[in-house]
C-alpha cells in the first residue's frame, strides 16, 4: 500500500509538472515561428510565423488547391492585457476581404503548457522541433462544429 501511495505521488507531482500553465508571453510560444507546410481540405497548406517582436507574432497562410490557391489567411498573435490573442482576416485568392474591413476573427487565449497553445476555437500543438498540429473548430455547411486537424512539417 506504501508504494502505491508514493507512486501515485510521485504520477500526480510530475503530471502536474508536464501540464503546468505557463505566462501568457509570446516568449513562451515562440516555437510556433517557422515555415510549415501540410495538408488540409484536399490541398496543400503553407503557414509562415514570424519570431516574437514588438509585442505579436505574425503569419500567412494559403491553402492551394489543384494548383490554385483557393484563399489566405493573415494571423497575428498580439500580447494583450497580460494575454495573449489570435486574430485572423481571411481572403480570397484575388485578395478580397472575406470579414468586413474593421471586423477580425479573435481567438482569446485559454492556457499556454509546454507544448500547448489553446484558444477558444484553435489549438497549437508541438509535436517536435519540426512538425506541430493545429486544431481549428470550423462550422460546417450545416452550421455542426467540427474539429479540423492541420498536421505541420518544417
Amino acid at each position: 500500500m506504501k508504494y502505491v501511495i508514493i507512486f501515485l505521488l510521485i504520477f500526480t507531482t510530475s503530471h502536474a509538472q508536464l501540464t503546468k500553465p505557463l505566462e501568457p508571453k509570446l516568449e513562451n510560444i515562440k516555437w510556433i515561428a517557422g515555415t510549415w507546410h501540410g495538408e488540409a481540405f484536399g490541398g496543400i497548406t503553407e503557414e509562415i510565423w514570424s519570431e516574437p517582436s514588438g509585442g505579436s507574432m505574425m503569419a500567412t497562410f494559403k491553402l492551394i488547391h489543384d494548383g490554385k490557391v483557393v484563399f489566405y489567411e493573415i494571423e497575428v498573435i498580439r500580447e494583450v492585457e497580460n494575454s495573449l490573442i489570435l486574430q485572423l482576416k481571411h481572403f480570397g485568392p484575388d485578395l478580397k476581404g472575406w470579414e468586413t474591413k474593421d471586423e477580425t476573427v479573435d481567438f482569446p487565449l485559454k492556457e499556454i503548457t509546454e507544448n500547448k497553445v489553446i484558444f477558444e476555437g484553435m489549438t497549437f500543438e508541438k509535436i517536435s522541433s519540426n512538425e506541430m498540429n493545429i486544431y481549428v473548430d470550423i462550422k460546417n455547411e450545416d452550421g455542426i462544429a467540427e474539429t479540423v486537424k492541420f498536421n505541420y512539417k518544417k
